[in-house]
C-alpha cells in the first residue's frame, strides 16, 4: 500500500506540472556523446570540445570575423555533411540535459541546435510546426483535450492554438532551459506559450504519460529529438503503451518518425508496434525541411481502435474551421491539399518498409484485427 501511495503523490506532482528538472542531474558523460554512442561507439573521442555530437564548429575565424561554419556529422546519417554560415553566436550554453546552441545564419535565419544537431531554423521551422500539429488535428472532429511531448520551442502550441475548439493544451517537456531559450530568441514560436489553454508540466514525458488518466486527450504530438540516446525510449513500445492508453477510443497520436530516406528500418519498427498498440489505421506522412538530414522529415500518425479516422481526407479543415482563433500569422506551408499529399509515398519506400504497402487503401485493410 505505502508503494501505491507513493506512486500516488508522485504521479498528482507530474500531472499539477510540479515535477522539476532536479531528476536530470549532471551526467558523467556529456549527453551529446551518450546521443553518438549508443549509434557508433567509436565516435566517442571526437565527441567533447570543439566537437559536439559529430558536428565540428569554427564559431570565430582567426580575425574575429564573420565567417565561420558548422558542420554536420553525426552518426544517424553518417557518411553526410551540411554546412551553413554562421553570422553571429547568439547563445552557447548548456542545461542539465544538453548542448544549447543558438546563432544567426546567412541564410536560414536564427537556428537552434541541441547537443549538436539542428532542432529548426526561423525560414524553415513552418513546414515542421505546422504539419505535425494540424495532420492529427485536422483528421478529427472537434478536437478538446491535446497533449504536446516535448516542443519546448513552442512552436507546436503556436499551431495548436489555431483550433477554437481546443479547451487544453498540455505540454510535458524535461528541459525547461529550452523553453526560456525560445521565449528570449525566437518569440514568433514561443508565443505558444501564451495561450491561456496551455498548461506547463516541466518532467519526463514517460512518467507523465505513465500517471495521464486513461482516455484524456484526443490527440497527443510527439516533437521528440532523435530517437537515439535519451530520447530512444520515445519510439519504442512501453512509451508507445502509454501513450494509446492516454487517448480517448479514435484518438491520434503524430510522432517524429525521421527520413524516409535515411531511416526506412526504423520506420518499419515504429509501424509495427503502432500497429500491434492502437489497432486502428497507421500511416506514414512526410514534408520537406531543407535544413534537416536529406531535406525532409517523416511523421508516423495512428489512430486508437474506436470510431474510425481517415488520416487521408480531413474532416476538420483548417481553411473552413469556423471561429477559428485569429493567428498573429498566416499559415506559410500546411493546407489541405498538403495534408492530402504528405501521404503519397514514393514507390522505393513502400518496397522498403512492407507495412506501407496498403497505406493508400480503404481504412478496414490496414487495421489489425
Amino acid at each position: 500500500m505505502e508503494g501505491d501511495a507513493g506512486r500516488g503523490l508522485e504521479c498528482q506532482k507530474i500531472m499539477d506540472g510540479k515535477e522539476s528538472s532536479e531528476n536530470g542531474a549532471e551526467k558523467a558523460i556529456p549527453s551529446c556523446c551518450l546521443k553518438a554512442m549508443s549509434s557508433a561507439p567509436e565516435l566517442e573521442a571526437q565527441c567533447h570540445a570543439t566537437v559536439v555530437s559529430g558536428w565540428f564548429s569554427e564559431p570565430q575565424s582567426k580575425s574575429g570575423k564573420a565567417g565561420k561554419r558548422l558542420y554536420f556529422n553525426n552518426p544517424m546519417w553518417p557518411g553526410e555533411a551540411h554546412s551553413l554560415k554562421v553570422e553571429k553566436i547568439l547563445y552557447q550554453g548548456k542545461s542539465k540535459f544538453q548542448e544549447i546552441l543558438v546563432f544567426e545564419s546567412a541564410a536560414y535565419g536564427k537556428v537552434l541546435v541541441l547537443d549538436g544537431i539542428v532542432q529548426l531554423t526561423e525560414k524553415d521551422e513552418c513546414a515542421y510546426q505546422e504539419m505535425i500539429a494540424h495532420l492529427p488535428l485536422c483528421s478529427i472532429p472537434s478536437p478538446k483535450n491535446v497533449l504536446v511531448v516535448g516542443g519546448g520551442d513552442g512552436g507546436v502550441l503556436r499551431e495548436i492554438s489555431r483550433h477554437s475548439s481546443v479547451k487544453l493544451i498540455d505540454i510535458c517537456e524535461i528541459d525547461e532551459m529550452v523553453i526560456d531559450i525560445s521565449k528570449k530568441f525566437f518569440p514568433d514560436l514561443a508565443v505558444g506559450f501564451e495561450d491561456p489553454r496551455v498548461r506547463l508540466h516541466i518532467a519526463d514525458a514517460a512518467e507523465f504519460l505513465r500517471c495521464a488518466p486513461e482516455g484524456k486527450y484526443d490527440a497527443i504530438i510527439v516533437d521528440s529529438s532523435d530517437p537515439v540516446g535519451p530520447a530512444q525510449e520515445l519510439v519504442e513500445r512501453p512509451f508507445l503503451e502509454s501513450t494509446a492508453r492516454a487517448l480517448r477510443p479514435g484518438g491520434v497520436l503524430c510522432n517524429m518518425a525521421e527520413s524516409m530516406w535515411l531511416h526506412t528500418h526504423l520506420i518499419q519498427d515504429m509501424i509495427a508496434i503502432c500497429r500491434e498498440t492502437f489497432k486502428g489505421s497507421v500511416h506514414y506522412a512526410w514534408a520537406n525541411v531543407p535544413t534537416y538530414p536529406s531535406g525532409v522529415i517523416g511523421f508516423l500518425i495512428c489512430s486508437k481502435e474506436g470510431p474510425a479516422v481517415d488520416f487521408l481526407n480531413p474532416v476538420n479543415p483548417i481553411e473552413k474551421l469556423e471561429g477559428a482563433v485569429k493567428p498573429r500569422r498566416e499559415l506559410k506551408f500546411y493546407n489541405s491539399d498538403i495534408h492530402t499529399a504528405a501521404f503519397a509515398l514514393p514507390s522505393f519506400v513502400k518496397r522498403e518498409v512492407k507495412l506501407l504497402r496498403d497505406a493508400s487503401t480503404p481504412q478496414k485493410r490496414i487495421c489489425v484485427p
